[in-house]
């Protein structure tokens, strides 16, 4: 059996196994904080306490998505086959579950009847995560567009268009600069977003700016396509000398700029409570179009790239979990919710919890360990149900 299984481990690419299944525990760890600066009205930080836990372990997991996302174009862009080919086995892949798992959650949170009518426009608003797939259905469908680019792409010329997809990632910070504190705008669904403050060709009539085509999610389709094509085996000399400083930098700008914003809005008095449009301006640094999850995200892929052996550990517990990650990603939220929930009611909230002040990480990190725990064992369960596990799980 060892000799039968030891080439399907050596030809995959194990490191991006072990970058899959954390990127998944960063997500439920990013969910795990939420309930810690959103409730009330909206928005509601508890304590000052509360306010830099939040800031530091909901900084820690921002390159969560993009990481999903340079793990997707490292295996797939260019493309290895046709077209037709290419986007038939990603719909069969992804669209199955993600059908399956809104169903779940249009019948089990909220109306169920208005929140099938709202399906026909948008993601049930209730199981907010379920936007990444739809992200990722707009980049399978760009990269066959890109792909005889890429195949032919040099380094020099892929590192101008990363420069300027990386240039982007500063615009958020620019506009917050000079535009100072963001009007919330509210659409018809009642989410809201900060107006933007207008840059280089855009304006009230007109969104599509100069770096509007080159800035989000693409480029970590291009860092994917560089990584693959370009990027060698480093030292962990000059791995550590290039990882520890981007992730620093990039955590220092998430969780400096969240803590500036609660700052200001609070003005040091807590606790602080406000629409959920508050908590919108309060993530602006969060967001994955931004500089520091840009610098965290390139810190990760560097040191899961130094992991290349495999053994009994990865072969029966990483690789099976790596395997049902997309299908943790989709309904994780029904464990972590009840967790949260039990954890909170348990230990109590704020200063006035058991633990003190460690009541708030305690219960922040325990939510995420246990649902994530949880979570992968019922859907490497499922996902080996023969005939419909992949369905469900993917």
């Amino acid at each position: 059996m060892r000799k039968q299984e030891l080439p399907n481990i050596v030809s995959r690419e194990i490191w991006l196994d072990w970058l899959r299944v954390t990127a998944c525990f960063l997500v439920i760890l990013t969910h795990s904080c939420e309930p810690f600066y959103l409730g009330g009205e909206g928005s509601l930080i508890l304590t000052r306490a509360d306010a830099i836990w939040v800031a530091v372990l909901n900084s820690l997991p921002r390159a969560a998505v993009a990481l999903f996302v340079f793990a997707s174009a490292y295996l797939q862009f260019p493309l290895h086959y046709s077209t037709g080919e290419f986007l038939r086995k990603r719909a069969l892949r992804i669209l199955p579950p993600f059908i399956f798992w809104t169903v779940v959650y249009a019948l089990v949170w909220g109306e169920p009847v208005q929140n099938f009518k709202d399906l026909l426009l948008n993601f049930n608003y209730a199981a907010g995560h379920l936007w990444f797939v739809y992200m990722l259905v707009g980049l399978y469908l760009i990269m066959p567009l890109l792909s005889p680019w890429a195949e032919k792409v040099g380094k020099k010329e892929l590192q101008v268009y990363l420069g300027i997809w990386l240039f982007s990632t500063i615009i958020p910070l620019i506009r917050q600069w000079v535009g100072g504190p963001a009007p919330v705008i509210y659409g018809p669904s009642g989410i809201p977003n900060a107006a933007k403050f207008p840059l280089w060709g855009e304006a009230s009539w007109n969104a599509y700016g100069v770096f509007y085509y080159l800035s989000g999610f693409i480029g970590f389709l291009l860092l994917g396509l560089y990584f693959r094509k370009f990027v060698g085996k480093l030292s962990w000399g000059k791995t550590l000398g290039i990882a520890l400083p981007s992730f620093l930098a990039g955590f220092a700008i998430c969780c400096g700029g969240f803590l500036s914003g609660v700052w200001a809005d609070s003005k040091g008095i807590f606790p602080i409570e406000g629409p959920v449009g508050l908590a919108a301006i309060w993530e602006g640094p969060w967001l994955n179009d931004t500089l520091g999850v840009a610098l965290m995200t390139i810190a990760w892929i560097l040191l899961f790239r130094k992991i290349s052996s495999g053994g009994q550990f990865f072969n029966k517990i990483l690789l099976p979990v790596s395997k049902a990650s997309y299908g943790m990603y989709l309904c994780h939220l029904f464990l972590l919710v009840f967790v949260s929930g039990w954890l909170r009611e348990a230990l109590g909230t704020g200063l006035d919890g058991v633990l003190g002040m460690w009541t708030t990480p305690v219960q922040m990190i325990s939510a995420a360990i246990i649902s994530f725990v949880g979570v992968a064992v019922f859907c490497v369960l499922v996902q080996r149900i023969p005939k419909i596990g992949r369905w469900i799980i993917g």
